[in-house]
């Protein structure tokens, strides 16, 4: 557990769904969807691993029962066990009714471009359900170690915007075209290069220029980013960047998300508020991509004094 964990307060934050309720209801929000803490079950034995997702995933649908018209969830599995994962993956689109699931980067180091992921991939697009790829501490820590840069400061945006250029520049978004990942803070970085990438991807394919072989892609990178991914606002509630973002991936690939409790709720919503956005984005991004995405039935307004996203 990270030291921030341990805190009362964001523990209550974290656990105490009544606190999260109470938050939801005094600020705005209608929804709130939910996951298991990065890293997950990723770091134990796949005999360990693999039990303790499902015993996670069955709480996680009975809270999503108790309450859809405020929860969502999205259900953990262990990359571990390539077949095992993809069994829940069914399930949990299945009997569980949850609404997509959470990989937290690498696992051991591996990513899931790798062959050995192939079931878990092949599950995910057959059952629709949304791969949302979390950060975590980079696998290469050497480089990382000093001056907070393995966390949120650095190494996240960079390991989880590694594992997606990985996804693109590998052909696997060619072997799984109907595959839907989500990136949080924007993109990770990629929507401020993606000129650069598909410029540079071309040089290398038309050339002797790569360093290491590239496979032959169907798309260009942008294009894989485009129809392949969704991005969240999370953590960046800069109207600027929000800006290059709809002009990158277009507001219907974003959608408005807080990172409830390690970023403040109310500026996350004052944020979208204020942000010189059109009606028709500003409602994209705050509710419609999730509820298409996730397959979330359209909220109804808890509280209508407070902050909720404009519906037209």
């Amino acid at each position: 557990m990270r030291t921030i964990e341990r805190s009362p307060e964001i523990r209550a934050r974290l656990v105490d769904l009544d606190t999260r309720l109470r938050e939801m209801d005094t600020l705005g929000p209608n929804m709130a969807v939910l996951s298991l803490n990065p890293p997950g079950v990723q770091p134990y034995p796949a005999a360990d691993a693999v039990p303790l997702a499902r015993e996670f995933n069955d709480a996680l649908a009975a809270i999503v029962r108790r309450r859809p018209d405020r929860f969502g969830g999205l259900a953990t599995v262990a990359p571990q066990d390539p077949v095992a994962a993809a069994d829940e993956v069914e399930r949990a689109m299945g009997p569980l009714a949850l609404h997509g699931i959470m990989i937290n980067s690498h696992t051991g180091g591996q990513y899931l471009d790798e062959p050995r992921f192939a079931p878990l991939l092949e599950a995910a697009q057959a059952n629709r359900a949304p791969i949302y790829l979390h950060p975590r501490a980079p696998s290469m820590l050497a480089a990382y170690r000093d001056y907070g840069l393995p966390g949120a400061i650095w190494g996240y945006q960079a390991e989880a915007g590694l594992h997606a250029m990985r996804l693109i520049l590998s052909g696997t978004l060619d072997r799984y075209p109907g595959l839907t990942v989500v990136l949080g803070h924007l993109g990770e970085g990629i929507p401020y290069w993606l000129h650069r990438i598909d410029n540079r991807h071309a040089f290398a394919t038309s050339t002797a220029g790569a360093a290491t072989p590239i496979p032959p892609l169907s798309l260009t990178p942008s294009e894989y980013f485009r129809r392949n991914f969704v991005i969240t606002t999370s953590g960046i509630d800069d109207p600027d960047v929000l800006e290059l973002a709809v002009r990158a991936v277009g507001a219907d690939n974003i959608m408005f998300a807080i990172d409830t409790p390690y970023e403040d709720s109310a500026t996350a919503l004052a944020f979208l508020r204020d942000a010189p956005l059109s009606s028709a984005h500003r409602a994209a991004i705050g509710h419609r991509t999730a509820e298409r995405v996730f397959g979330i039935a359209p909220a109804t307004p808890v509280n209508p004094r407070a902050f909720t996203v404009p519906r037209p």
